[in-house]
């Protein structure tokens, strides 16, 4: 490896060589580290999205703390929002560092979010009519979350890496706070299971659209996902839907529901889930922030960050005494 001394003195092609050499062996990238430009800026983009979705996120489910069916339910999707907003804080943070010699900060994170150029998971613009919804969306949505981090639990950027540990770590008990509320209503009156269907049916589309559409390597082009080539992500799209689909259908089925989806099948041939696809028009509409319920959560984010200035205003006083 070379010294520093040398480092400094490599072109950037040879930089760029020896960062490569670096990740292909295993080893963690750090916040000071050099870096090629566009592995900061891939990194940048996904870590604020992934850290804006966890705060966007617990937007759908504050709304039913004060509607939960029992003081238990009550206090346990409340903790769930909590983890959810501390999530966002975290991977903010891990954001912040890579942005930090761009001369940018949490303030331009914030101002793309409400400017639109961020943009947060698709199904976070989605409304949550019932409380079938707050089941679905910490069963199936957590857990689609789940299987999409954990494939970066090995980051090849350390911190992100690490943060990810804590984060799914937590996301599996989110997930079983779902399907203990899935099971309760699979197991309740009949007004309870077609609240339960009628939720999955307003579901499905969201949870394909969650992992993506399929990605370049996966429609043809001969152009690696450069998330891949540089490790931060190690599954494409398609190869994560797949996952979710042999993981939850099985088990969706199993509770006596119905997949909106009459196309779909395992076909061993293939070894792979034939579905009906979903329109990504539809998807790119969502998530540029014209989805059923977008401004109305922009806004409220955006109320929640004026009305909080004056604690950004005092610790920055503190900070500069």
């Amino acid at each position: 490896m070379a010294s520093m001394l040398d480092y400094d003195r490599l072109t950037e092609d040879e930089k760029h060589e020896h960062f490569m050499e670096r990740i292909n062996r295993g080893e963690k990238i750090e916040a000071d580290d050099w870096m090629p430009d566009d592995y900061r800026i891939s990194l940048i983009r996904l870590i604020s999205m992934h850290g804006i979705s966890e705060i966007m996120g617990a937007l759908p489910e504050k709304e039913w703390v004060p509607k939960a069916p029992s003081l238990h339910r009550k206090l346990a999707i409340m903790a769930k929002v909590q983890d959810e907003m501390g999530h966002g804080q975290l991977l903010l943070r891990v954001a912040e560092d890579l942005m930090a010699p761009l001369g940018k900060n949490r303030e331009d994170i914030m101002q793309d979010l409400f400017s639109g150029k961020l943009k947060f998971h698709n199904v976070f613009h989605m409304s949550a009519p019932t409380w079938g919804d707050a089941g679905m969306i910490a069963w199936l949505v957590d857990g689609a979350a789940i299987i999409s981090q954990s494939m970066m639990l090995d980051s090849s950027y350390g911190p992100y890496a690490r943060a990810l540990k804590r984060i799914c770590a937590e996301e599996v008990f989110h997930a079983q706070h779902g399907e203990s509320i899935i099971l309760a209503m699979a197991e309740g009156t009949p007004e309870q299971r077609d609240m339960l269907q009628e939720s999955l049916n307003r579901w499905w589309t969201s949870l394909i659209m969650f992992f993506g559409p399929k990605s370049a390597k996966e429609t043809g082009n001969s152009n690696a996902d450069k998330n891949i080539m540089y490790k931060i992500r190690a599954k494409t799209n398609e190869e994560l839907r797949q996952e979710f689909f042999t993981k939850y259908i099985p088990r969706i089925w199993s509770l006596g529901l119905t997949i909106p989806d009459d196309t779909i099948r395992f076909d061993e041939e293939s070894q792979m889930w034939i579905y009906q696809d979903v329109d990504w028009g539809e998807f790119k509409q969502i998530v540029t922030g014209n989805g059923p319920e977008s401004q109305n959560r922009l806004d409220l984010r955006r109320r929640s960050y004026d009305n909080n200035a004056w604690v950004r205003d005092a610790l920055a006083a503190k900070r500069a005494i």
